[in-house]
């Protein structure tokens, strides 16, 4: 697959989550390859979060469902990650790892 086809992917994650949240300037898709595996990372503004992800996760699986029919035409599988960044804030307050048993940055699937 071209650099121009991963880019029409990024695209069309793209437009769908600009689609679906209220801050359509902030949607971010980052891919990242790894052989025949491309993994896209989603970020929105934290209070859009919940619209990405949708009940109980079906609008991230629609997505998913979507991203791998079009790698199948292309022998390719698309993984799709929605990221929730971390509070900057809590960052600099958090020095002293209290929270080892959780994760501060989240991915839905």
């Amino acid at each position: 697959m071209t650099q121009l086809d991963t880019v029409q992917v990024d695209e069309l994650v793209r437009e769908i989550a600009r689609a679906l949240v209220d801050e359509p300037n902030a949607v971010e898709v980052e891919a990242v390859s790894r052989g025949e595996n491309t993994v896209l990372n989603l970020r929105v503004a934290p209070q859009d979060v919940g619209k990405v992800i949708g009940k109980q996760g079906r609008t991230v699986r629609s997505m998913r469902t979507i991203l791998a029919a079009v790698g199948q035409g292309h022998h390719l599988r698309y993984e799709l990650d929605v990221v929730e960044d971390e509070d900057e804030d809590d960052d600099v307050d958090d020095v002293d790892d209290t929270n080892v048993g959780g994760s501060e940055s989240t991915t839905a699937g």
